[in-house]
């Protein structure tokens, strides 16, 4: 007797770029401050806005709750993502928790071509405009992504694609953070805070680069902090 061979139903690849159209376009809107912070994402009215289904909204709803670029609220549906909440606040401690220890590891075992690249990142970064002509509320697109590519160069000495990976969740909970940090923090000097990672990552001194980091990474906590603006 014949055996019917059975397999899973292969993806619909129209469906797929659909969803992720869609959800390139969600994002930027997000991190561009086209939905404020705690303003509704509401899935039927979006989904007649965008022209798709309201089951592929809801996918992408959900992708970005993942995400950290948006918020799942009980029984109301989803809304973007609010700085204030205790939430920025434990993100920056898990960061603390995490990258400190990724530079130590990537200034012992990084290597010549290591260097190499993060002096071109920041390279790349020092060059990039912090914003577009015109636009000041926000970080330009290219900025933000020089900036995670800087940050991310940094921790790749580590040569652990585990911690990599948690980097990279993390650095996208964090990114409508920093862009509403960047009107918070008008005399914060962002490229001096770069120059001194860069230069203490790249003499090997361990000490010197992670506390610089720490007090990188807390300063957008502490200009978001709404009572005291202070960081954790």
């Amino acid at each position: 007797m014949a055996v019917t061979q059975t397999t899973d139903a292969p993806a619909r690849p129209g469906k797929q770029m659909l969803s992720e159209r869609v959800y390139d376009r969600l994002r930027k809107d997000v991190l561009h401050g086209v939905f404020g912070p705690g303003d509704p994402l509401k899935p039927q009215e979006l989904a007649k806005q965008q022209g798709v289904s309201l089951a592929v909204m809801r996918e992408v709803l959900v992708r970005l709750v993942g995400e950290g670029l948006a918020t799942r609220l009980p029984n109301r549906g989803f809304a973007a993502p609010t700085p204030s909440d205790s939430r920025w606040q434990q993100l920056t401690e898990a960061r603390l928790a995490l990258e400190p220890d990724m530079l130590r590891m990537a200034i012992e075992r990084g290597d010549l071509e290591w260097e190499t690249r993060v002096r071109a990142a920041h390279h790349r970064l020092a060059r990039t405009p912090e914003f577009d002509p015109g636009h000041t509320a926000y970080y330009s697109d290219a900025w933000a992504e020089a900036h995670r590519g800087f940050h991310r160069t940094l921790l790749e000495g580590c040569g652990n694609a585990i911690l990599l990976e948690t980097f990279d969740r993390l650095w996208t909970a964090s990114e409508v953070a920093r862009r509403l940090a960047s009107h918070h923090t008008p005399d914060r000097s962002a490229p001096d805070e770069h120059g001194e990672l860069e230069r203490a990552a790249l003499a090997r001194d361990p000490i010197a680069a992670t506390d610089a980091l720490v007090r990188h990474l807390s300063r957008t906590t502490a200009a978001l902090s709404p009572a005291t603006g202070t960081s954790i």
